[in-house]
C-alpha cells in the first residue's frame, strides 16, 4: 500500500538524490547537492515557504513533491503549487503519483481556505502532461513566464 506523509529532515538525502535525477531527466541539468541541501533545510525550517511530501511503498520512499503557496485575491484563498514532483523509474506505473495527488486533492477539498492545485511542467515533458491530463488537471488556461537571475 502506498502512504504519503510530510517529509522530515531525515529525508533530505533521498530528496537531494530525487531532485538531481529529476533535473537530469527532464532538463538535462546537474543540480549542486550542497545548494539542494541548503534549500531543503531552509524550506523545512520555515513552514511559511512550503513543505515536501513523500510517498512510501514497501518501506521505501517511492516519490516526492513540494508544495508552495500562492495567495489569490480573486478567490480569497490559497492555491497550492506542486513543484519538484519525482517518482523514480522503478516506482512508475504503480500508482505513486496518483496516491500523492489524491491525498493533496482530499486535503484541498476539505479545507475551505484552499482554492485548488496548480503546477507547471516543462513544455517538452509530454509524458508528464499526459499524466496530469489523466488526473483531470487543465493545462489550457495559463502559460508561465520566468526571468531568473543567472
Amino acid at each position: 500500500m502506498i502512504t504519503t506523509r510530510r517529509a522530515t529532515p531525515a529525508d533530505i538525502p533521498v530528496l537531494i538524490d530525487f531532485q538531481q535525477r529529476l533535473a537530469q531527466e527532464t532538463e538535462n541539468i546537474a543540480l549542486d547537492a550542497v545548494v539542494l541541501q541548503q534549500g531543503l533545510q531552509n524550506l523545512m525550517a520555515d513552514p511559511a515557504k512550503g513543505f515536501y511530501v513523500v510517498a512510501e511503498l514497501d518501506g521505501a520512499i517511492a516519490g516526492c513533491h513540494m508544495v508552495t503557496y500562492e495567495w489569490s485575491e480573486w478567490r480569497n484563498g490559497t492555491v497550492w503549487w506542486l513543484h519538484s514532483l519525482y517518482v523514480p523509474v522503478a516506482y512508475r506505473q504503480r500508482g505513486v503519483f496518483r496516491a500523492m495527488f489524491q491525498a493533496l486533492t482530499k486535503t484541498v477539498e476539505a479545507d475551505p481556505s484552499l482554492r485548488g492545485l496548480r503546477l507547471y511542467v516543462d513544455k517538452t515533458n509530454a509524458r508528464a502532461m499526459r499524466v496530469y491530463d489523466a488526473m483531470d488537471m487543465n493545462g489550457e488556461h495559463y502559460t508561465v513566464y520566468e526571468k531568473m537571475k543567472s
